[in-house]
């Protein structure tokens, strides 16, 4: 397998459905800047790369600041974090930090219908062989060549017509992400098979689900072989029926905050803005729906990296499926909300007054609101008594679960 220094990578071209758009450029001093291709700049039907590229007056806004020592906010966010960072970094012998090389090894499978290449390199897979500045570890293993955000560890999978599950050699092309086991917090894939199930069972968007058995995948690397238990298999809603690319961004993305801000600067009622601004009525009120279901099963990680917009026409954002919902108060007694909701991040109740002030802050009508709260409330608990995955859940969850929806539904109805 081929390799080169990553010293000699200096330019990155960044492709959207296949398409160069931009450049991002290595600069003297550790510093990196995007720009569009003038291309994409004079298109008037131009494909939408992200909401914090677009102006106040709906034009599109050029990078004209270079970011010291990594990426700007949109790319550092198709990044994976934490410890699924230092993973696959380490699998490619490519520093942690180093982002503008760690993208230059993942950008062949980004989320969404973003790619990105080397300009002037031989186009093989890349792999620091010998110690350089910029690597960290030597690996002999394959790199796994994609990046899914976040930090669970996690792998691009393709589901076999037999329903097994396979993690290509390279990492790349799967259209279904799984989910491992947490060597932290117990049975988390069956807290979140749980909570997609009943998120399902309301009415809400969310991606076709699979429990499997990690023993029956087949692929996974050593070190995540070693793991027992259950799998979480998620198809994804980026990648359409054969597999075309469907772009997305995160709210991290559209609001243009790095990847350890998702838990700061902005509230609900911001991303409920952007939503009014961009969908309007359905997009908006199914966000609030999505989040009074995350306040009544006690989800206290719905942070800006956990909503998301997708383009299925290219151009027009709509709200993306429902993801990453987990009951979190189980793990984590004293939790709260990711983001602020009416100025509270309380999961113990939902008040009147606390709706309008996120209305008011959102400046969104207030009356539709409270009905939500009502119906979304009682389906919830309706659907919980009849959920069968809830017996798939540790011994205590489900009871600490239904006490949370109790001590909510109560408060809504003083």
């Amino acid at each position: 397998m081929a390799s080169f220094d990553p010293r000699s990578i200096n330019a990155l071209a960044v492709n959207l459905y296949g398409k160069r758009i931009g450049v991002i450029n290595r600069l003297g001093g550790d510093q990196y800047l995007f720009s569009f291709e003038q291309s994409y700049i004079d298109d008037p039907t131009r494909p939408t790369l992200s909401l914090s590229f677009k102006g106040q007056s709906g034009g599109l806004v050029l990078p004209t600041r270079p970011t010291p020592a990594r990426l700007s906010p949109f790319f550092s966010n198709l990044l994976p974090e934490a410890h699924l960072r230092d993973y696959l970094a380490a699998r490619a012998g490519v520093k942690p930090n180093r982002e503008f090389y760690l993208l230059a090894v993942l950008g062949a499978d980004l989320p969404g219908a973003v790619s990105v290449e080397p300009i002037g390199i031989d186009q093989q897979p890349i792999v620091a062989e010998q110690p350089v500045e910029e690597a960290s570890i030597q690996s002999k293993q394959t790199p796994l060549r994609f990046s899914l955000a976040g930090v669970q560890l996690k792998f691009s999978a393709i589901m076999q017509s037999s329903g097994g599950l396979t993690i290509p050699a390279d990492g790349m092309g799967g259209s279904w992400i799984v989910k491992l086991p947490s060597d932290r917090f117990p049975s988390v894939p069956e807290n979140e098979f749980a909570m997609l199930a009943l998120a399902r069972a309301i009415g809400i968007e969310v991606p076709r689900t699979e429990l499997v058995d990690i023993r029956d995948i087949e692929g996974l690397p050593q070190e995540a072989a070693r793991l027992e238990g259950k799998a979480l298999a998620v198809q994804r809603f980026d990648r359409g029926p054969n597999g075309e690319a469907i772009h997305m961004e995160d709210f991290a993305q559209v609001f243009g905050l790095f990847p350890q801000d998702k838990y700061h600067h902005r509230s609900y009622a911001n991303i409920a803005s952007v939503l009014w601004a961009e969908t309007g009525e359905s997009g908006t009120f199914e966000f609030f729906r999505r989040l009074i279901f995350s306040v009544l099963i006690g989800n206290g990680d719905m942070h800006l990296k956990n909503w998301s917009l997708l383009y299925p026409d290219r151009r027009t954002p709509a709200l993306s499926p429902a993801y990453d919902l987990v009951a979190t108060l189980p793990y984590i007694a004293e939790d709260q909300l990711a983001l602020s909701f009416g100025r509270s991040k309380s999961l113990s109740e939902i008040t009147t007054d606390q709706v309008r002030r996120f209305a008011d802050a959102a400046q969104l009508p207030a009356s539709p609101l409270w009905p939500i709260v009502v119906d979304t409330t009682e389906r919830v608990i309706e659907a919980w008594k009849r959920l069968a995955e809830r017996d798939l859940l540790p011994q205590d969850f489900p009871r600490l679960i239904e006490k949370q929806m109790i001590a909510v539904a109560k408060s809504i109805a003083k």
